[in-house]
């Protein structure tokens, strides 16, 4: 351990980390250890993740995905599951979970009186 002063360690390894980011390999940890948060199982993360990488296009929109805004890439994957399903832009993964859980139905209750 290069410190043995916890204060010095923690800045120690939290440098280390902002580096550790921005490799590739360290890109493709932090983005699956994401996917896993928010509930993604599979079975070949890496294969997810290269598809991740060189998916361009929506799977249902066809509109060309960037980094940020509605047209940022999503990972679609059911919640009830786990598994997934297809890269797709924001608005058609939003689409997609809202369909998924009969979101209709949901503001017809909200509106009722």
């Amino acid at each position: 351990m290069p410190y043995k002063d916890p204060q010095k360690r923690a800045e120690y390894h939290k440098q280390y980390n902002k580096k550790y980011t921005k490799t590739p390999k360290g890109k493709r940890i932090t983005k699956i250890k994401e996917w896993k948060f928010v509930g993604l199982i599979s079975d070949d993360y890496n294969a997810v993740y290269d598809r991740w990488l060189n998916t361009k296009n929506c799977d249902c929109c066809n509109k060309i995905l960037t980094a940020t805004g509605n047209t940022r890439k999503s990972m679609d994957h059911c919640h009830k599951t786990g598994k997934f399903r297809n890269i797709l832009c924001h608005n058609c993964n939003i689409m997609r979970f809202h369909k998924d859980n009969n979101y209709q139905a949901y503001l017809k209750m909200l509106t009722m009186d």
